[in-house]
């Protein structure tokens, strides 16, 4: 839809359907939108290639764009530049003559929409090609290809509109418009209507009517007051239950428990949250490559809605490697091979193995670990997990070398979405060399933890924050010794800015050791130590640490440590990342503060489907003597 040059003095922009409304919203969230290139390439292997990379382009012409986007507002111009897919594409050859034709019809469609999403519904797109305008082309034209063919798209935008009047209709009627960000004299942009319409109807559902829907959404725009004037009407339609809950496309995996695990039980409230959550929690199995809850178009007799949990199967069966590199830790090697349904319920095996400070130890002092993983979920209830472990380690890190067996047994229970406590119990021993002397412990421990969760994402958050107190009262059988160790930790994110270019994150973390008459009575392996890529940047593993007299590491009783970053977003997918580090490590109970250790530097982050890749340099702001210059890390993931 095109707005004409000689308009009347009130006229629709666009209606319940209109084509520049519809426009506005597959740009905003379509295929149109301007988005990230997924593909990305190390040590000459290519990840995430899409095949319209490669492929190559028929009956080939080359063009040569001129755009005029016709104001000096940096926020517009982006815009329109952005949505312009003949300027996204510039330098690349289009497929024929009407080719390229269709694709400025499109990106004079497209800017329109982009006009509108910037409240200009006044705004006019000129368009040519070869010098002819795009409404006076012939149906299949032909262009002269010497050279290449001239396009000019010339922009007017027109002023700024604001909203005028508000109605709210229907099963809407009676709600606030400045709830939804409808508020007269505020810039009228066409992305603010659509969400209005959307969440009115995500606020009925939310009440219980699983067949709301919008009857009208009409914005109508006064060129000579410069306003829109919007309706919203919505049919909310009964209240509901829960109907029958079947299952579709197992094969595998038992049905009745998948609908089980997903606690989408008939009688029960309609809730879209609910369904949300519910599809989120059977994708975390892992188990199934998509998951899909399809509700029933029309109420059963009974007045409930039934519903369908469709589910397609992945492999069960993985392997595979990871490493990570840090210059005072070496590099670090592990694979895994792994089981996702073992018994037809999702329960998982993982077996793996990891080799660790690969350059930075001789072949005889690196760090070995191997381990076996179950889990199976919903063992006691939808809402329970039971887990077991058998690891085996030997780690030589500069405080000590310890050879460690372990096994462990445990339940972790959902209390909500966000809540979490586990319980189990855990066997060790261990033979630790140290500076204490060669002594062997063999600990009988009960591990306790709460862990709040309410991060937005868990591999790169912008909101939210995660919050976990755990104990681990213990027993070691050799000295007739008694200890508990208590750690609390938080981290906060919260991002600025509309896009979250900028994240401010942080985290807090501190710990103690309660009982042993002497430290030597707590392993080493159970002892606090900081430093290294997970503490306190820019120092050596573990090297923050109480030392005697012969400047060796003991290991402490209590510690804090506190991080701080910014998560500065530079383009799409890359980041730079500001931050500091600070701890301390007491032989107290109570951490005394008088070593405090900090670490500063800067990081690189490059935005992955898989989660950021980090790259964090740091130098300690208070260096041990003879101790870490500097350091280096690289891993997947954000620091914290």
């Amino acid at each position: 839809m095109r707005d004409k040059v000689n308009r009347p003095e009130k006229s629709f922009a666009f209606l319940k359907a209109g084509t520049a409304l519809a426009v506005a919203a597959v740009l905003a969230c379509g295929p149109f939108a301007a988005q990230p290139a997924s593909a990305f390439e190390i040590f000459g292997m290519k990840f995430f290639e899409k095949e319209e990379d490669t492929a190559p382009v028929i009956d080939p012409v080359e063009y040569s764009l001129t755009l005029d986007p016709g104001t000096d507002d940096a926020a517009l111009k982006e815009a329109i530049e952005n949505t312009a897919r003949l300027k996204q594409d510039e330098g690349k050859p289009v497929s024929g003559d009407l080719g390229l034709v269709i694709k400025a019809r499109d990106d004079r469609d497209r800017i329109l929409a982009a006009l509108y999403e910037h409240a200009r519904y006044g705004g006019v797109v000129n368009v040519s090609v070869n010098g002819q305008d795009l409404d006076s082309l012939p149906p299949n034209p032909e262009f002269n290809r010497r050279g290449a063919i001239p396009v000019t798209i010339s922009v007017q935008p027109g002023p700024v509109f604001t909203f005028g009047e508000i109605a709210f209709a229907g099963d809407a009627e009676g709600r606030n418009p400045a709830d939804y960000d409808l508020v007269p004299g505020a810039q009228a942009n066409s992305t603010i209507i659509l969400k209005a319409g959307e969440k009115i109807v995500v606020d009925l559902k939310a009440e219980g009517r699983p067949l709301a829907k919008l009857t009208e959404r009409n914005a109508t725009a006064d060129h000579k007051t410069q306003t829109v004037d919007v309706v919203i009407a919505a049919e909310g339609g009964p209240v509901a239950p829960v109907g029958p809950v079947g299952v579709t496309g197992t094969k595998t995996v038992d049905p009745d428990f998948v609908q089980r695990y997903s606690r989408i039980n008939a009688g029960q409230p309609y809730s879209p949250e609910a369904l949300t959550k519910a599809a989120e929690r059977l994708r975390a199995l892992g188990v199934f490559s998509s998951v899909t809850i399809r509700e029933a178009s029309a109420l059963a007799p009974d007045g409930s809605l039934p519903m369908t949990i469709e589910v397609s199967e992945g492999k069960h069966r993985y392997f595979g490697v990871g490493a990570q590199y840090s210059n005072t830790d070496g590099i670090g090697l592990q694979g895994y091979w792994g089981h996702r349904n073992l018994f037809g319920q999702a329960e998982s095996l993982r077996i793996e193995g990891s080799v660790n400070r690969i350059g930075e130890s001789d072949i005889g002092d690196l760090d070995y670990s191997t381990a076996i993983l179950f889990s199976k979920p919903g063992a006691f209830g939808p809402a329970s997990t039971f887990n077991a472990s058998l690891k085996a380690s030997v780690v030589d890190p500069d405080a000590y070398k310890a050879f460690t067996t372990t096994a462990a047994a445990g339940v972790s229970v959902e209390l909500s979405d966000r809540d979490t406590v586990s319980a189990g119990g855990e066997l060790m021993w261990s033979n630790v060399e140290d500076a204490f002397g060669k002594n062997k412990y063999l600990t009988a421990s009960i591990p306790i933890e709460y862990v709040r969760d309410t991060r937005n994402d868990k591999l790169n958050p912008t909101e939210g924050y995660r919050f976990l107190i755990n104990a681990k009262p213990s027993y070691e059988t050799y000295r007739g010794t008694f200890f508990s160790s208590f750690e609390g930790a938080i981290t906060g994110y919260q991002s600025l800015g509309a896009e979250d270019r900028f994240v401010l994150a942080g985290k807090l973390a501190g710990g103690t050791i309660i009982g042993g008459d002497e430290l030597s009575d707590i392993p080493a392996t159970r002892r606090f130590f900081l430093g290294g890529g997970g503490t306190v940047r820019g120092y050596g593993y573990q090297e923050i640490s109480p030392r005697n007299g012969a400047n060796q590491l003991l290991g402490g009783r209590s510690y804090v440590a506190a991080s701080a970053e910014v998560r500065i977003g530079v383009t799409e997918t890359i980041g730079v990342v500001p931050f500091i580090d600070a701890g301390t490590v007491s032989t107290d109970e109570v951490p005394d503060f008088k070593d405090i250790r900090a670490g500063a530097g800067i990081g690189l982050r490059y935005a992955t489907p898989f989660g950021p890749l980090r790259l964090d340099v740091a130098v300690p702001l208070k260096k041990y003597p003879g101790g870490t210059s500097f350091g280096v890390y690289a891993g997947i993931g954000q620091s914290f």
